[in-house]
């Protein structure tokens, strides 16, 4: 038995790790888009290292962009295997990739009709086509049901705690009479989030493939998240009468925002000023975490029985029509705006940002992970000149984080997480979905824990598995 690592390798973003049987079976665990990669993203994103056609089946971790953006492109390229996932899972994909596609198939058409006469036709690297078949090949498996998704191989999915349906994976598999186990942990939440419930325990495993994201990170502020979102509106907006921009993934962050705002709200404490979310996306996405609410923490199922709708609040207004997003990023008052991506690489937040960035009235508020390369990386870094749609702009307004927003589990989740295996017993832990030096320092902090052998793959790498 092999496994190969090709994506999330070293890089917090494109995972793909391919597991091979001897028998000639091959099991994909996600198969993610890279982002924020620079000019290296369209070329990591048009070769996976295998043949897509000889992947037997595929195992989807949750829904999140950088963990099955390219399906429906594995799919085109000839995977005809099944798609195993919870089912909020295959409710998130579903509208993620068909946005998704969307977004390919009009930068396509932009290029084609702005090129030159010679230039080759751009063509997009996969179409709503292609995502509808991909939806036919799916399937779920609920939370804790194990199922035979070969006649050697057995599947499980817990709770990961990340976003609506996120989920670890579990093999149990069978070659020469020998049962082994891999665990890929997905993404792994937190263990006191705002509105899901904390990751689950797991069996005892062999192999462990962890993310690592925050594996030298803990994720404090001094205040709790509807403190600090309260002082940043009142000086923002009440004080400077400026705005609040919050780039924000349309799948987790956004809906954490609103329940912060809501319960903000029910406290008598929101300011009164226009809160808008420009993202159609995520109005879709919040409406699957409301048809899911068997994810959410004892906290929220309780507050759901005095409060209906936890994402809804006086003075919330989803925005739809791009017309009336351009209206919106041009309108001086002071408002709140959250808007996807969550790195300020694309969508609908870029505009608002182009618009508001150079006026010192204005705070950028950042909310999550941001790869270095990405705007809002460069944001974070403090750089005084960013480059948006061509241009460069003087980074006049305010820049501020809040670190414990993060869907991601810090270092501390992270060894939670893994509290539940015996160090002695298991063969190897792989980091994987994690900057190379992160990893570094995490892996001395597993192995503090008794685990000792820890391995960092390279890009397209590959390990024999007793």
């Amino acid at each position: 038995m092999k496994i190969a690592f090709h994506g999330a390798a070293r890089v917090v973003t494109g995972s793909k790790h391919l597991i091979k049987l001897d028998n000639g079976t091959t099991i994909l665990l996600d198969c993610g888009m890279f982002q924020g990669m620079g000019e290296q993203t369209d070329l990591l994103n048009g070769y996976f290292g295998f043949k897509p056609s000889s992947v037997t089946m595929m195992i989807l971790s949750h829904a999140h962009i950088d963990h099955c953006g390219l399906l429906p492109r594995l799919v085109a390229e000839g995977f005809e295997g099944t798609i195993y996932s919870t089912p909020a899972t295959m409710d998130l994909a579903r509208i993620l990739l068909l946005d998704s596609a969307n977004i390919h198939e009009q930068d396509a058409d932009f290029v084609n009709e702005n090129k030159n006469i010679d230039e080759p036709e751009q063509v997009p690297l996969f179409t709503q086509e292609d995502v509808i078949k991909t939806m036919g090949l799916f399937k779920v498996v609920d939370y804790g049901e194990e199922i035979d998704i070969d006649d050697r191989v057995k599947l499980s999915f817990t709770d990961a705690g990340h976003v609506v349906g996120s989920a670890a994976v579990h093999l149990k598999i069978i070659e020469n009479g020998k049962q082994t186990s891999i665990t890929f942990s997905g993404d792994i939440g937190r263990y006191s989030d705002l509105l899901l419930r904390s990751p689950q325990a797991f069996h005892q495993a062999d192999y462990v493939i962890l993310e690592s994201t925050y594996g030298d990170s803990l994720h404090k502020d001094q205040l709790p998240i509807e403190d600090l979102l309260l002082e940043i509106i009142n000086e923002t907006c009440t004080i400077k009468k400026g705005k609040v921009l919050i780039p924000a993934f349309s799948v987790g962050r956004t809906q954490e925002l609103l329940f912060a705002l809501n319960s903000l709200e029910l406290k008598g404490k929101l300011p009164d000023i226009p809160y808008y979310v420009d993202s159609p996306l995520a109005t879709q996405a919040t409406q699957v975490l409301r048809n899911h609410p068997d994810v959410f923490n004892n906290g929220v199922k309780q507050l759901l029985k005095v409060d209906d709708d936890v994402f809804n609040f006086k003075g919330l207004r989803f925005v739809d029509s791009p017309v009336e997003s351009k209206k919106l990023s041009e309108d001086p008052r002071p408002c709140v705006i959250i808007a996807s991506s969550g790195m300020a690489e694309g969508g609908r937040i870029r505009h608002h940002i182009k618009n508001n960035i150079e006026n010192q009235k204005n705070t950028i508020l950042m909310v999550g992970y941001c790869d270095p390369n990405s705007l809002g990386g460069k944001l974070l870094a403090g750089e005084k000149n960013v480059q948006i749609f061509r241009q460069y702009y003087q980074v006049n307004a305010e820049v501020k984080v809040i670190k414990s927003m993060s869907a991601h589990g810090d270092y501390q989740d992270l060894l939670h997480f893994m509290s539940c295996q015996d160090p002695e017993k298991n063969k190897q832990v792989f980091l994987v979905h994690g900057e190379y030096a992160t990893q570094q320092k995490f892996a001395d902090r597993l192995r503090e824990k008794g685990f000792k052998h820890i391995a960092i793959p390279e890009y397209h790498q590959e390990y024999d598995l007793d």
